[in-house]
């Protein structure tokens, strides 16, 4: 057990360490504009503020989780493929499904990323909290007398930051300030559980096409839908109302974050996608711009055939044909000049005149003639 601890130590110290100097910035702006600093007020917002700059960091493994996602579902047709090919031997199609994912980029794991990398956080967020109020033990940057006023801080005076809804759960002392810590904990336990299961169902319903909705992939995304949220409820109980807060603004970040991505930029083919082109043609209509649904997208649709399937045979055979046409409108404008030129050539031929000229040779001969008859 002496080697998982110092694993564990050598692991959760830079977390401390980080999250402590996060929490000590935020807790010292908060208390330069007028809050306790030993009031729970201060430790929760600096509990929000810890969130939001962890958030941030994470953004470029949120949009790579976006890209993957939407790789996963353009390659859905493909998988289905490789499912009727190899369906009977599961060996050569985890092989041959693996070997997909390699060649499109796609990390079927990308969406859990964001969750796996928060839960390190999340424990080291818990134990700075927990042993700061039962033990009064300080970590990373925190004083013990920091320490102290951070596990034993009381939202409004009544709810203890450090308390949880299981723990409150016993009658004895102040049953007010019990009462008031179940009744936080429960809305904030169920804020956790409602985010989570929007965020995975508004993935699901407006930002994944049909052909996406069956497969393992679709029944990974379903698992994810019902079973993080009974997970994070069930769990959610034991812990302290900071900790709830950490996730609860998480999760509510999260699902801003997706929804402005699914409104702005949808994967093709899905229902968000219906939704913006709508919202691009209404607004054209407004500013009087041309529908971007009659003006571009027509065109696309008559040139991508042209160039990727027609074959360059037709193309050819069309500029044959082209130029017989023009060849024979050519000759026919020919013959039809010709028409017009032969009626006025007629009176101008000089065939006669030259029969003339090539009369005289015969007198000569006549008077050679005459000449050779004559002694």
């Amino acid at each position: 057990m002496g080697i998982f601890g110092d694993i564990g130590s050598f692991i959760m110290t830079p977390l401390y360490y980080a999250i402590s100097a996060l929490l000590l910035g935020w807790h010292w702006i908060f208390t330069h504009i007028g809050l306790d600093p030993k009031g729970g007020l201060a430790w929760a917002l600096s509990i929000v503020g810890l969130t939001l700059v962890i958030r941030i960091a994470l953004i470029p493994l949120f949009v790579k989780q976006i890209k993957s996602s939407r790789n996963m579902q353009l390659i859905q047709p493909k998988v289905k493929e490789l499912q009727k090919k190899y369906g009977h031997d599961r060996e050569r199609l985890a092989q041959e499904t693996m070997k997909l994912y390699k060649e499109t980029g796609t990390n079927p794991f990308a969406s859990c990323l964001p969750i796996l990398l928060q839960m390190p956080i999340f424990f080291a967020l818990f134990r700075l909290l927990d042993q700061a109020a039962k033990k009064g033990t300080a970590h990373g940057f925190l004083t013990e007398k920091l320490a102290d006023d951070f596990g034993k801080s009381n939202i409004f005076g009544k709810i203890p930051i450090s308390d949880s809804f299981w723990g409150a759960r016993t009658w004895g002392g102040n049953e007010d300030a019990n009462v008031a810590v179940m009744l936080v904990a429960l809305v904030l336990v169920l804020s956790m559980t409602a985010t989570t299961f929007t965020t995975q169902r508004q993935l699901m319903s407006k930002n994944m096409p049909a052909d996406a909705l069956s497969g393992p992939y679709a029944q990974q995304q379903k698992m994810l839908l019902y079973v993080l949220p009974v997970a994070f409820g069930l769990g959610g109980v034991a812990f302290p109302i900071g900790v709830l807060l950490y996730w609860t603004t998480s999760n509510l970040w999260t699902m801003g974050q997706q929804f402005y991505v699914i409104r702005n930029n949808p994967a093709p083919g899905t229902p968000a996608a219906k939704a913006k082109e709508e919202r691009d043609k209404a607004k054209a209509l407004k500013h009087g711009k041309p529908l971007p649904a009659e003006a571009e997208p027509e065109p696309e649709v008559e040139k991508r055939p042209a160039v990727r399937q027609q074959p360059k045979k037709q193309t050819k055979a069309q500029r044959q044909a082209a130029l017989k046409a023009a060849q024979k409108k050519q000759a026919h404008q020919q013959a039809q000049k010709q028409g017009q030129k032969r009626p006025a050539q007629k009176p101008a031929q000089k065939r006669p005149a030259q029969s003339k000229q090539a009369a005289p040779p015969t007198p000569k001969t006549d008077k050679n003639q005459d000449k050779g008859d004559t002694p």
